[in-house]
């Protein structure tokens, strides 16, 4: 997939790309049956207090529900029918057809094709595509769609571009290096797809303007130092100042490099802590 940039007619244009969108398939619409509504809540919760900021607007979209177990599809071939765009994520989904006659929507890895063969569970090549259980996967494989307990579902590296690695296995537990460096024990029952995911060109993409954002659902975000002192701590000082505390939230809680997370089991599994770099 390339990025397009267009001719500077106006300053929204002067830096703006788009995906060219070379690897999906053509004049394909949703299937039907596996599209559902979403109900947009603007940031609210069930008492009508916003509870998330920054939500809002944005165009109506439509859900495509994705397969991300496939534990019940194991050794049934399955053929991938279109490579769609879809609006509630950034990778793409593939619509796969398998050979009892269901369809269903996977996340598309990089340089899946229309007509191509995926297949899942034990035996199955380790291709493009293709889901296997961690120990059926040899050390050093590229892998997304990692499960954390064993048919739940996969629940880690499901973002364009991102991919994981099978660094090793001992016992019941392998080692998998993810996006953010973090190396995690994951049980070897649990599955993984081969590859990495597609639309890598996504984090290139340049929004150009405003506008834009506002089309995907963002309201704008107001700096805690431009607000008054009674709106946010850091409010407030004649003319522009750098806040004069360590930044925070409009409630008081630091922020930036405060750690908020709680002491749980699941930390037992991180074999080394995310790098720096990424968060």
């Amino acid at each position: 997939m390339g990025i397009r940039a267009y001719k500077p007619t106006s300053p929204g244009r002067r830096f703006q790309t788009v995906n060219t969108f070379d690897d999906l398939t053509q004049g394909n619409a949703p299937q039907k049956s596996l599209i559902d509504r979403v109900k947009r809540t603007g940031g609210r919760n069930s008492h009508g207090w916003v509870t998330i900021w920054h939500r809002g607007g944005g165009h109506k979209r439509r859900y495509r529900t994705i397969d991300f177990l496939r534990a019940d599809k194991d050794g049934i071939p399955g053929t991938v029918a279109t490579v769609e765009y879809d609006p509630n994520r950034s990778a793409h989904i593939a619509l796969v057809v398998y050979a009892d006659g269901e369809k269903r929507y996977i996340v598309a890895p990089e340089g899946i094709k229309a007509g191509q063969k995926v297949h899942s569970g034990t035996g199955a090549d380790i291709l493009v595509g293709n889901q296997l259980k961690l120990s059926d996967i040899p050390l050093g494989t590229l892998i997304h769609n990692v499960e954390l307990k064993p048919g739940k579902g996969s629940q880690l590296v499901r973002a364009a571009g991102t991919q994981a690695q099978l660094v090793a296995r001992e016992g019941d537990y392998a080692q998998v290096r993810l996006p953010s460096g973090e190396v995690r024990m994951i049980h070897v029952r649990c599955t993984a797809t081969i590859g990495q995911v597609g639309n890598t060109d996504h984090g290139n993409v340049s929004i150009g303007k405003a506008g834009r954002t506002r089309w995907s659902g963002k309201r704008p975000t107001v700096r805690g130092v431009a607000m008054n002192p009674i709106d946010h701590p850091m409010g407030g000082g004649e003319g522009k100042t750098s806040g004069g505390r360590h930044p925070c939230t409009p409630w008081g809680v630091p922020t930036k490099g405060y750690k908020t997370v709680r002491k749980k089991p699941s930390l037992k599994f991180i074999v080394k802590a995310r790098s720096r770099r990424n968060g």
